[in-house]
């Protein structure tokens, strides 16, 4: 099983470029070879995985989240970049949990491929 890192660094808002890795995320756990994924969030991407956000239409970035998530994708947070911006486990997703730079750094090395948004 292959397994692909994907690093969003992107606000969830500012650009499509989240909106993109969750769509691309997504379209390969309906592969017929499914990866496996790992998630991580940094800089402006953590807000992403903050919990009750509301769009006027559409899927919500948390939706896609928590479908990535029941299909077995791993999703972690920056510690230090959640940190910076108040953000700690009790406000994120469920089951969304807090990582360190030595833990991506560990998935960079595992991964077949790593992908950045």
């Amino acid at each position: 099983m292959q397994k692909i890192v994907f690093m969003l660094n992107a606000s969830p808002y500012g650009s499509e470029r989240t909106l993109s890795a969750l769509r691309l995320a997504l379209a390969l756990t309906e592969s017929k070879d499914k990866p496996q994924l790992d998630l991580f969030l940094l800089s402006d991407a953590v807000v992403t995985a903050l919990s009750g956000q509301e769009v006027a239409n559409g899927a919500t970035l948390e939706e896609m989240l928590q479908e990535l998530l029941a299909q077995g994708a791993s999703v972690k947070v920056c510690r230090t970049c959640a940190t910076a911006r108040g953000i700690d486990e009790r406000k994120l997703i469920p089951h969304v949990g807090i990582g360190t730079m030595p833990e991506l750094a560990a998935l960079t090395l595992a991964a077949d491929k790593v992908l950045s948004f």
